[in-house]
């Protein structure tokens, strides 16, 4: 039938649309000037020696993983988990290379064309880390269902994409966090230079930093999502509704890529004046298209508009969470403003306002994602809480578009301002930069949104498959799992905290160490050692990653085995919870913080280089891992752990 190519064929349709973008709107842009090149150079190298690393580390680990799934479960579910590894380590590498040759490109389109035309660059080169995480990720779904045509089987796949989601993340995140953490407390606070000055030893690593956690990282975390959310629907729907459950969320799913292609095309064809306009424009584009086609869908495989209305909770918690995410973590509104006023009073009292603020930013979310289950759950039952996930990552090409643009408009600021050009070219990246960190606040609203919900409908699968339905509270075996997957977020969050701590404080040792022996650095009489401080953050990741991201798949495994199927039941239901809690806390917070110190870099309470301006650096600095690491982390380890017992359900019996 049509519908089950149609996932393959929009999957290469998005592929080449990718691949159009790098020939025509980011390969023929100059990169400037001899120092922008050799600056944006620098970071390219960084960038993909720390990915080629990494990828090392991961083929590894996925190689073992793939031996014990051949012995104690079977072949094709092996075959599917290494193409999911595979197909996600491809879209990581394709974006971050696009990434980091764009930055330069923007920086030049900044310069020379204006803000429409830098804007475009960005855009476009997010755009290439959009299509590669949804194309190549219903690539892989369509390939596999075409294959095996076994729903159960098809898990093996998310399980591969979680497997190199985690990783990414958390290498990602710690590297990131260690190399900003280095250039923020020894160049902001203890020499009072400007962020991104040339003269900071660490500047060169806080720039591949973005790259590596916020693309490459990011775009893993959103293959994941996307895949999982897909697979598990058609898990739950094979089991009630037959072919038709299968077939819906893969035609939906293919009409939201061509929804985010028209919305791209649409984008770049214009000469845009605001980017915060232009770019929720393709947002709202590519969600109304999906919502108009779940409506003309639903009736022709279901009889009825129940999947629709499905669809329809799913688009509009995943914007109202991005809304609320928003309202907690942007200058615009009061929350940040407080976290400002209270720095005036150092840092004890700006870490207290922002730890307040994100316990308070979960009351919000929570309750819509509750109301989300609700109705979809009175809808469809199980099977619509499922749709709710695939709606909310329909149009995961623009959401990933809008997020990626981020990292690649923050870089253009860094060259700007390390190759000296006129204040006004960092004025444009800066608007540019400060849009991003709103567009990036929807994308984290879906992402933690199907987080929760695809958590949820795996652990149904779960449950299904063993045919758990009795858990029950007043089983001691539940109980005691629930309080075990409670504390799991906890024990994570630690972990990939204390790993963003050693390899922060090994950064900040090396960049006092080149400020002593070279006091010719500050005079600017004498180069900073940009590639030690590379190689730190890169040594550390790697080594850092390795404890979290095994931690996912042998706790699940060590507990269905040793205490049994019902404990581990428990055991996801309390992780499940408590992650989701802590994940939007942690992220909120860290964003909360973050555009504090921005708000009072802009002039506000005395503005740069005030002491309520060191102590929003000190609440910055604590922040970084919150929102950049351990937060994001946990939507991965949540699903994981879920995705792990549903593919090793068999060997829990």
């Amino acid at each position: 039938m049509l519908s089950d190519l149609l996932p393959v064929i929009v999957a290469v349709i998005a592929i080449c649309f990718m691949a159009l973008q790098i020939k025509t709107n980011i390969l023929p842009i100059s990169e400037g000037n001899d120092k922008m090149r050799t600056i944006s150079g620098n970071i390219k190298e960084g960038a993909m020696a720390f990915i080629s690393r990494e990828y090392k580390y991961v083929i590894i680990f996925v190689i073992i993983v793939s031996i014990l799934i051949a012995i104690f479960i079977n072949i094709n579910t092996m075959i599917c988990y290494i193409l999911g590894s595979l197909l996600s380590m491809a879209a990581g590498y394709v974006g971050m290379r696009i990434s980091t040759a764009s930055n330069a490109r923007c920086t030049n389109e900044a310069m020379e064309s204006g803000l429409s035309s830098a804007l475009k660059v960005a855009f476009a080169g997010g755009s290439v880390m959009g299509f590669a995480v949804t194309g190549f990720g219903l690539l892989g779904v369509g390939i596999v269902y075409l294959i095996f045509r076994d729903p159960a089987i098809l898990m093996g796949y998310s399980f591969g994409a979680s497997s190199v989601a985690l990783f990414a993340r958390v290498g990602g995140g710690i590297y990131t966090k260690a190399a900003d953490v280095g250039a923020d407390l020894v160049g902001k606070v203890e020499k009072g230079i400007p962020e991104d000055d040339p003269r900071n030893p660490a500047v060169i690593a806080d720039n591949v930093g973005d790259n590596v956690g916020d693309v490459a990282g990011m775009g893993a975390d959103l293959f994941e999502s996307y895949a999982g959310a897909i697979l598990s629907s058609m898990v739950l729907g094979f089991s009630i509704f037959g072919d038709a459950g299968i077939r819906f969320p893969l035609v939906l799913s293919s009409i939201g890529i061509v929804a985010s292609i028209l919305a791209a095309f649409l984008f770049l064809r214009k000469k845009q004046k605001s980017p915060q306009s232009a770019l929720m424009m393709t947002i709202y584009l590519s969600g109304a298209i999906v919502l108009v086609a779940s409506f003309i869908l639903s009736p022709i495989f279901f009889g009825n508009m129940k999947a629709a209305i499905c669809i329809v909770v799913g688009i509009l918690v995943g914007i109202a969470i991005g809304f609320l995410s928003e309202v907690f973590t942007s200058e615009k509104y009061s929350q940040v403003k407080r976290i400002a006023e209270e720095s005036q009073t150092g840092a004890a009292t700006n870490i207290i306002a922002g730890l307040s603020s994100g316990m308070l930013s979960t009351v919000g979310p929570i309750i819509l994602i509750a109301v989300g289950i609700l109705i979809s759950f009175h809808t469809m039952q199980m099977y619509g809480i499922a749709l709710a996930a695939v709606g909310m990552l329909s149009i995961t090409a623009t959401t990933v578009t809008v997020d990626a643009y981020g990292p690649i408009s923050d870089n253009a600021g860094g060259i700007a301002e390390m190759s000296g050009l006129d204040e006004s070219v960092r004025e444009i990246t800066d608007n540019l930069d400060s849009v991003g960190n709103t567009t990036a606040a929807i994308g984290k609203g879906f992402a933690i949104g199907s987080a929760a919900l695809t958590a949820l409908s795996l652990f149904v699968t779960y449950t299904d498959t063993l045919n758990l339905d009795n858990l029950s509270l007043l089983d001691s075996k539940v109980v005691a799992g629930m309080f075990v997957g409670g504390m799991l977020p906890f024990l994570f969050s630690a972990l990939t905290m204390n790993s963003v701590g050693k390899a922060a404080t090994e950064m900040i040792n090396e960049v006092r160490r080149q400020f002593k022996e070279k006091p010719g650095i500050l005079e600017g009489s004498e180069d900073p050692d940009y590639a030690s401080c590379v190689d730190i953050s890169t040594r550390a990741s790697l080594k850092e990653m390795v404890i979290p991201g095994a931690l996912a798949i042998v706790v699940p495994l060590f507990v269905g085995k040793l205490f049994g199927a019902e404990t581990l039941g428990g055991l996801l239901a309390g992780a499940l919870v408590t992650g989701v809690l802590m994940a939007i806390f942690m992220s909120n917070a860290g964003g909360a913080w973050d555009n504090a110190k921005k708000y009072i870099e802009s002039g506000a309470e005395g503005g740069k280089n005030s002491p309520s301006h060191h102590a929003a650096v000190v609440g910055d600095t604590v922040g970084d891992p919150f929102k950049d690491t351990s937060g994001p982390s946990l939507n991965i380890l949540v699903k994981l752990i879920t995705v792990v017992s549903v593919v090793c359900a068999g060997l829990f019996i």
